[in-house]
């Protein structure tokens, strides 16, 4: 079992139709496949709450391989505590925490490729690592990648 991260997005501008559309593109981009059974989970108030997906390089392995939620906009737990903590971010946003990734430990390398062209897509969001005091931004990923790849990425501060 792995650490989860999570996707920052604007409160005001968060659509799981949008994230989903995002999803697809970056794991197209990445040369990762995805893997989604159209199961909808919804409220007792019949609400999308949300759905899974996978995310893997090679399906015939467990290896490399992460789960994905894309949540609706009436799940709880989506409200982003943003109270000053975090190096990188505007405390004054009011964010979301969307498509938990679960399991990073031993899917760096993917992700880091999913992560890179997703926020390439939505340069106005963030990627943060559950746990941690930092978050990643366009601005992060691109430097990053102008570097060798370090398979610790994600567990360092990419700001110092």
């Amino acid at each position: 079992m792995g650490t989860s991260s999570f996707f920052l997005v604007e409160r005001d501008t968060y659509s799981p139709d949008d994230l989903l559309s995002s999803v697809m593109l970056a794991s197209f981009k990445s040369d990762a496949m995805l893997f989604y059974r159209n199961e909808k989970y919804f409220t007792e108030e019949n609400h999308f709450k949300y759905t899974t997906l996978s995310i893997m390089y090679n399906p015939d392995t467990d290896e490399n391989k992460f789960l994905m939620y894309i949540d609706g906009v009436k799940n709880e737990g989506l409200e982003f505590y943003n109270n000053g903590q975090f190096s990188g971010l505007d405390p004054s946003q009011s964010l979301y925490q969307v498509g938990c990734i679960e399991d990073v430990y031993d899917n760096e390398q993917l992700l880091f490729s999913f992560v890179y062209e997703y926020l390439k897509l939505n340069p106005k969001q963030y990627y943060w690592l559950g746990g941690y005091s930092w978050i990643y931004s366009w601005e992060d990923m691109k430097k990053l990648k102008s570097l060798p790849y370090d398979p610790d990425w994600c567990y360092k501060n990419p700001r110092g």
